[in-house]
């Protein structure tokens, strides 16, 4: 195997950067997302490989994206978020709340 290159890629609808590992495998090229453990993947060209990268990123980050709406709603629904809710109310009535 050769040496593990670094290289930045940006997910456009996320707008956020990441640092992709990539190395030669061989005839292949392997690649991983350490930030997100679920991204990796093995290619047969490291451009390929890239844009396979860039792919599965998108794909997890709505992934989690969506997962994350969906237990926000299931707490919302079973009264988990009330709490919370009235202290910021409460807050907001205290006068303990600035504009942004």
């Amino acid at each position: 195997m050769e040496k593990i290159q670094i290289l930045e890629i940006e997910d456009p609808v996320y707008e956020e950067t990441y640092a992709a590992h990539i190395q030669k495998n061989g005839t292949t090229w392997i690649g991983w997302i350490p930030e997100v453990p679920e991204v990796s993947c093995e290619e047969n060209t490291q451009e390929i490989l890239l844009q396979t990268l860039v792919e599965k990123l998108h794909e997890t980050l709505v992934a989690v994206d969506e997962a994350w709406e969906q237990q926000f709603e299931k707490d919302l629904k079973a009264g988990h978020l009330d709490d919370l809710r009235k202290e910021a109310l409460a807050n907001l009535r205290a006068g303990k709340c600035i504009d942004l």
